[in-house]
């Protein structure tokens, strides 16, 4: 019998939803907002393109419009959100981009008119590692001392040489870099990792679950990867074809990594979401709610859970 504590619906891993109703006691959602930065892997600072897979919005397909304000933004797309959940309240979630790379006062523009809004609980800020100077980690332990702050920042691989394959921008001890000074300063962290990134063995995705496992995080997003036309993964695998994951392959990884993370880390996200217009491979990531529920399904099959193995 499955007594996994971090859950409401009997999963064998700790919930976004467990966490988010336990802390909040309300149906809380994300409000994916694009606030105009660029990213330094863009720009020409340590690159041009962005990572290979990465989409024109900067990973914010389903963002707001850039050019509306964010007031606009938020209310455009909550306002939807609360035809389904009338009595939801909100997160606003800086997604597109790379969202501390600016000056402070750029910063405090963006994010300042959250803090304290009504309906809104939290502030999410996805980001990159070399984008966490001191300046910039003193202003967002500020910024947590006036509302609940929750820093996603992207890794998606241990693996310099796949980092380098994927036009990542920076290595893996960048990105631990970057962690600790969040860390030195109580600020709560989720991590975002890709399964099926090219050429990376079973093994080697299963020892990016596994170091991730042993650092000092609050939250863990698995991702799949996707190719998404007339992005340079594209290209490249026209080039030099390599093979992606299945979805007996990526359900069961999944649930060997899980079983490295320890069971206090809210696991966020098991799946990636796709623009379905844009979408090349793979074309199963489309029905995510199966995706999840073999996910379950597999767990309690092999009677484990996440963190089994520590």
């Amino acid at each position: 019998m499955n007594k996994f504590p971090y859950t409401f619906d009997n999963k064998r891993y700790h919930t976004y939803n467990y966490f988010l109703k336990t802390k909040y006691h309300c149906k809380v959602a994300k409000v994916s907002l694009n606030a105009g930065f660029t990213c330094p892997n863009r720009d020409g600072t340590c690159g041009t393109g962005g990572c290979i897979f990465c989409s024109d919005s900067g990973s914010g397909d389903f963002a707001g419009h850039v050019q509306d304000s964010l007031q606009k933004q938020f209310q455009d797309i909550s306002s939807i959100m609360r035809q389904k959940w009338p009595d939801c309240q909100f997160i606003a979630y800086f997604q597109a981009n790379t969202n501390t790379y600016g000056t402070v006062d750029e910063l405090k523009e963006r994010f300042e008119p959250f803090v304290n809004m009504k309906d809104v609980v939290g502030i999410a800020i996805a980001t990159r590692p070399d984008c966490l100077s001191d300046e910039i980690c003193d202003y967002l332990e500020q910024l947590s001392h006036r509302c609940d702050l929750y820093i996603e920042l992207g890794l998606q691989t241990v693996h310099d040489k796949t980092a380098q394959l994927i036009h990542r921008g920076h290595d893996y001890q960048t990105f631990l870099d970057g962690l600790q000074r969040l860390r030195q300063r109580h600020l709560d962290v989720c991590v975002h990792i890709i399964n099926g990134l090219p050429y990376e063995t079973y093994d080697m995705m299963l020892e990016t679950a596994k170091q991730v496992g042993q650092l000092d995080i609050q939250g863990l997003k698995i991702h799949n990867l996707y190719m998404l036309k007339n992005t340079a993964l594209h290209r490249l695998y026209q080039q030099r074809p390599f093979e992606m994951l299945t979805r007996e392959q990526y359900i069961s990884l999944v649930v060997d990594q899980l079983q490295y993370i320890p069971a206090h880390v809210v696991i966020e996200r098991l799946t990636g979401d796709a623009p379905i217009d844009a979408l090349v491979a793979p074309l199963w990531s489309i029905k995510k709610v199966t995706i999840l529920n073999d996910i379950d399904k597999l767990m309690k099959e092999k009677d484990t859970h996440q963190g089994y193995l520590l």
